[in-house]
């Protein structure tokens, strides 16, 4: 995952669609399969690093760690480390994460409807 430069022509256009269409600014925080897979599993409540790992196990383990950190940047995802040894640390939904929990549960709907109507289909 790279970062885009600053003054570049692909971060303005991504700046512009997200100032027009709030639509554009959700799915580019919660875009990707890892961080919206994160914030389903992280719905049911707090989760170690470890155990998100179990749950997702095709994720490397720096792209967690990426996913996890652009989440938590995006205040969607808080990060508590508790002060024991060894060091413990959760992750857990903020409260603006959880306004997603009904959006997620829409696109699972859809999701399988989609998936039986393709399997239908033949396809």
């Amino acid at each position: 995952m790279t970062k885009i430069k600053e003054n570049s022509t692909n971060l303005a256009n991504k700046r512009i669609l997200e100032n027009d269409c709030p639509e554009i600014l959700a799915v580019n925080i919660i875009g990707g399969q890892w961080r919206l897979a994160i914030c389903c599993y992280l719905i049911n409540g707090s989760l170690r690093y470890g155990e998100i790992k179990k749950c997702l196990p095709h994720i490397t383990e720096r792209m967690l760690t990426l996913q996890l950190r652009k989440l938590e940047e995006y205040g969607v995802v808080q990060r508590t480390v508790y002060a024991e040894v060894p060091p413990r640390v959760t992750y857990t939904l903020t409260a603006l994460g959880h306004e997603l929990a009904p959006i997620i549960h829409e696109l699972g709907k859809w999701g399988k409807k989609l998936k039986s109507e393709r399997s239908a289909a033949g396809i």
